[in-house]
């Protein structure tokens, strides 16, 4: 079973008395614990897809299925309960909070959700928190804000705060685009080993080569539409 499958899924916005259509009609399918990019220029609809994925946003029409629930038929209260459960997301420009620390930071998804339908106990979010801020190199700077840590830090602790709930799926919109080549090198790395460790499917929107060169499989938007099948590394 595809952990992500899209069948003739269209998006369109309203511009005042204009329909805009950002995503025409496109087909595909993403397995779990894969490495996957969405490429193209700027405005072909990476970013739109991405919010599709993760219930940030709904299809105008089609079927877009995430672990085997058409997120298309989800009212807004059921969206956020399953991006909750089942979803990560990694941004370009770090989203982190700044009046909280990098521990607070990685522990605020934890709050948000369930484990077991009961809320996480204190000692369990801590003993979480704590494994994913070492899994990314981060431990010791736990007690930190966002404004004393470095760019490619803030992008590991973002990383961190994705995967704390254990998310089967993890969406990165462009999430080396403010940082150095030698940075974005080691975030990709620590991505993959977060892949092979916690079986987790990464899906980007970019057009970094970078990540391109990483990804096992990469699907071509242009204008809205897919150029491809999905190419396989």
């Amino acid at each position: 079973m595809s952990l992500i499958s899209a069948r003739s899924v269209t998006k369109t916005y309203r511009v005042g008395d204009i329909d805009v259509p950002a995503i025409k009609g496109v087909d595909f399918n993403i397995e779990s614990a894969s490495f996957v990019a969405f490429v193209g220029p700027s405005g072909s609809g990476k970013s739109t897809l991405l919010n599709l994925i993760g219930c940030l946003d709904h299809p105008t029409s089609g079927t877009l299925k995430v672990l085997d629930t058409d997120i298309a038929r989800l009212d807004r209260r059921a969206a956020a309960r399953f991006r909750g459960e089942n979803i990560g997301f990694v941004f370009q420009d770090f989203n982190l909070i700044p009046v909280l620390t990098v521990f607070e930071n990685v522990e605020y998804p934890l709050r948000m959700v369930q484990l077991d339908g009961n809320k996480w106990p204190a000692e369990k979010r801590r003993a979480q928190v704590l494994r994913l801020l070492e899994a990314v190199g981060m431990g010791d700077q736990a007690d930190k804000r966002p404004d004393q840590i470095s760019g490619g830090q803030k992008q590991r602790v973002a990383v961190a705060r994705a995967l704390v709930s254990q998310p089967k799926l993890v969406l990165a919109d462009e999430p080396t685009a403010n940082l150095d080549h030698d940075t974005a090198y080691r975030i990709l790395e620590l991505m993959k080993k977060m892949r092979d460790d916690f079986g987790t499917t990464f899906v980007f929107s970019t057009h970094d080569p970078k990540i391109m060169g990483a990804a096992e499989t990469t699907f071509t938007l242009e204008d809205g539409r897919l150029q491809n099948g999905g190419s396989h590394v």
